[in-house]
């Protein structure tokens, strides 16, 4: 007796052992755009002295750390992505102006000796506190000989705030006050510049105390002006963290606020309950039993996969709640497939009885299910690779979601349902008839591919319509392709749309893209600063009662670029790749037509976000490349029925073997179809603004490319094989089975 059945039990027993483990004692690691907080990318720069390579972003980084933690943010992460770029995460940080102007700032702070006030045609002066033009002398002393600085106030000696500065070494500056007090008092030579990035702030007289050329001892001293607590504060954190080795441009930047993000979890937790029950009642009424204990398996993907999540310390963003609750349906797939071709078997050889029946669709559903896996993992790892933002994360929970499926559908729901299935008879249990879409399809026996050529027609058709609509109306891009800002302000009450667009008007944006959606404003411009942004909100509390800001995103020009040509990138590779692979897996000509077909699938749903008006940013990349996963699956389980057929049916003509392996897939095409626009129906509803978009991508992708499998790949792969000239492959020759002993087959 075979003990495969007990270790597979064993196994499946330790995975949800484990997933349960990891749910209890880790807490999972949440993005700012669901925890609230502000992300900040900034992009190196060369300086007249130093290169901006790798090193110099290390040592740039060091620096933003150290400012990071001196303001007190919380958990803050920096890290360095590529050569140039650094992400800087600080949660609760709810205002951009604060985090930009203090973090990124290149802070070259020097002391200067005063020569005297500044001649009018003098182009190196620096106007003073006061905006009198002073004529500098060399540095004297660099920030890099500050130890440390704090700001203070002292209420004997006023109301104001001060900045202590302690030196590395009391020399230089006793050296260059000793200097200048020895000029009268009253005279701008006895005074000390303080100069930071170009800028004095601060000029003080050295006190009359001081002798000449004794100078201040200690290697103290304080900073005083009109500096208010904040001021002082910053100024404190630029001198204590240091210099910037290089500039930084700052190309990036998202701030969301905390109630948005503790909706979107809501709306996600919404999305994936409502999504799970109607996914499980579906498949529980077509599959009965089997289909029960998937649902079962389905519970259990949900925790492995969420498991997995934490072990990884994968960061949890929105559209990665997206990639958690989508793979569901992609869970489903997987089962579908096993239970259509454990019908089959059954029907073919119901002596055998169901248990065996069962064991054989497992084995015989592998190759379609291990494919259209792959498939999947190849976009989601583009994905990873080339998007960026809270998209990565939409690519890492995709990924986990599919290898968590696997696990759950081969795995889990085989170890139930071998322990089972035996106890019930072929009604009960859902394995005992192909069904009534199967059963009719297979009476009637339609030709669908007699008129493949028409339906190719209809296909160009189609891509016509895409382009009218591209041509006409024109690509929606979203901030993130095309640099600038958009600001969503919540609102307390119902706006009128008009209002909102006079108000930011106003404010000196006449020609801001102003939007309403439910409850909230968008307003997107151009290259905007953060003083700007608070204008805009001002202008809106005054002119439609008191707003929110919600999220706040800049991007700029050249990120834009970037993003946009990666996007670009990222859809090409996405489809060579899969042409590879199919090409690979089985005949050429199949992964062209499985392209072709794909090709009119991402175009039909591209046509639609034209002809609609919807953006085209990060999260439709997301839901496209995922589309390309998605409908290539049914690609893959259309091809291998048709690579298992073409070989024993060689006398039949190659357009009948399509058209009966169309026909035989068509249950499952139709129910993972079906399990997956529950799942995106739940997101649309409950998914809120952010992900309805996203849902309504993948519902027309799902639908275009469920279609597009039998009337354009199938139709498209007879057209090719007429003019490859290639012969049918060969049966697989059958495997010879050991003969059986008589004895023990000892020899004496």
């Amino acid at each position: 007796m075979s003990r495969a059945p007990l270790w597979r039990a064993v196994a499946a027993l330790a995975v949800i052992a484990t997933s349960l483990l990891l749910a209890l004692t880790m807490a999972p690691r949440l993005g700012l755009d669901l925890r609230g907080g502000t992300q900040l990318v900034f992009e190196t720069k060369d300086s007249p002295t130093v290169r901006a390579d790798a090193d110099a972003t290390d040592r740039a980084l060091d620096v933003l750390r150290r400012r990071a933690d001196a303001l007190g943010v919380v958990d803050p992460t920096l890290v360095r992505s590529g050569e140039k770029r650094i992400i800087v995460e600080l949660p609760g940080v709810l205002d951009p102006r604060e985090a930009a102007e203090v973090i990124g700032k290149t802070a070259q702070l020097n002391f200067h000796p005063v020569l005297g006030p500044a001649g009018d045609g003098d182009k190196d002066a620096i106007a003073d506190e006061s905006g009198q033009k002073l004529k500098l002398g060399p540095v004297a002393l660099s920030g890099a000989g500050v130890t440390d600085a704090a700001a203070g106030t002292d209420p004997q000696l006023g109301p104001g705030w001060f900045v202590t500065i302690d030196f590395r070494e009391a020399g230089p500056w006793r050296e260059l006050t000793g200097k200048a007090a020895c000029e009268p008092i009253g005279d701008p030579r006895r005074r000390v510049a303080i100069v930071l990035d170009d800028e004095i702030i601060s000029s003080p007289q050295v006190n009359e105390t001081v002798t000449c050329g004794a100078g201040i001892p200690g290697g103290t001293t304080q900073i005083t002006g009109s500096f208010s607590a904040e001021e002082a504060q910053n100024l404190a954190v630029l001198v204590k963290g240091g210099s910037l080795p290089v500039p930084l441009e700052l190309v990036e930047q998202r701030t969301v606020g905390p109630t948005l993000g503790a909706d979107a979890i809501a709306a996600s937790a919404k999305a994936g309950v409502a999504g799970v029950i109607l996914t499980a009642v579906f498949i529980g009424l077509v599959y009965r039993l089997v289909g029960l204990l998937a649902a079962v398996a389905l519970a259990c993907y949900g925790l492995i996969s969420y498991a997995g999540l934490v072990a990884m310390g994968a960061t949890l963003t929105l559209p990665g709640l997206a990639g958690f609750v989508l793979a569901i349906g992609m869970a489903v797939d997987a089962n579908v497939l096993v239970f259509e071709r454990a019908r089959e078997e059954y029907g073919a050889a119901p002596r055998r009885g169901l248990k065996a029946a069962l064991d054989r669709g497992f084995k015989k559903a592998w190759s379609a299910v291990a494919d259209s896996n792959i498939t999947t993992l190849l976009a989601a790892g583009l994905l990873f690779w080339l998007a960026s933002g809270p998209v990565k994360g939409f690519g890492v929970t995709l990924a986990i979601g599919v290898l968590a499926s696997l696990i759950s559908a081969m795995l889990i729901t085989r170890v139930l349902a071998a322990a089972l299935i035996g106890r019930f008879g072929p009604g009960v249990s859902g394995l005992g008839s192909i069904g009534r879409v199967r059963t009719w399809l297979t009476r009637r026996n339609p030709d669908l591919m007699r008129a493949g050529r028409h339906w190719l027609a209809v296909a160009a058709g189609l891509l016509v319509l895409v382009g009218a609509g591209l041509v006409t109306r024109g690509l929606n891009y979203g901030v993130e392709f095309t640099g600038g800002r958009i600001v969503e302000f919540g609102t307390s009450r119902p706006v009128d749309v008009a209002a909102a667009r006079q108000a930011v008007s106003d404010a000196g944006f006449p020609t801001a893209v102003v939007q309403r959606s439910d409850d909230a404003i968008s307003v997107r411009t151009g290259q905007i600063t953060a003083d700007d942004v608070v204008r805009v909100e001002e202008a809106l509390d005054r002119r439609v009662g008191e707003v929110t800001k919600q999220r706040d995103e800049l991007v700029g020009p050249s990120l834009g670029a970037e993003l946009r040509r990666n996007a670009l990138i990222a859809l090409g590779v996405a489809l060579a790749a899969q042409l590879a692979y199919l090409a690979f897996r089985f005949r050429w000509t199949f992964g062209a037509a499985a392209v072709a077909a794909l090709f009119v699938d991402a175009a039909v749903v591209l046509g639609a976000f034209a002809w609609l008006g919807k953006p085209i940013d990060g999260v439709f990349l997301a839901a496209m490349l995922t589309i390309i996963g998605y409908s290539v699956n049914d690609k893959v389980v259309l091809f291998d029925r048709v690579r298992e057929l073409w070989p024993v049916s060689r006398g039949t003509p190659f357009g009948r073997v399509v058209n009966t392996a169309i026909l035989q897939t068509v249950p499952r095409t139709v129910n993972t179809g079906l399990g997956a626009l529950f799942i995106l129906a739940a997101l649309a509803v409950f998914g809120g603004d952010s992900l309805r978009d996203f849902a309504i991508a993948l519902l027309i992708g799902i639908v275009a490319g469920t279609l597009s499998s039998s009337f354009v790949a199938g139709p498209a792969a007879i057209e090719l094989e007429r003019r490859a000239g290639q012969p049918p492959p060969a049966p697989a020759a059958p495997r010879r089975r050991p003969v059986a002993r008589d004895g023990s087959g000892a020899v004496v």
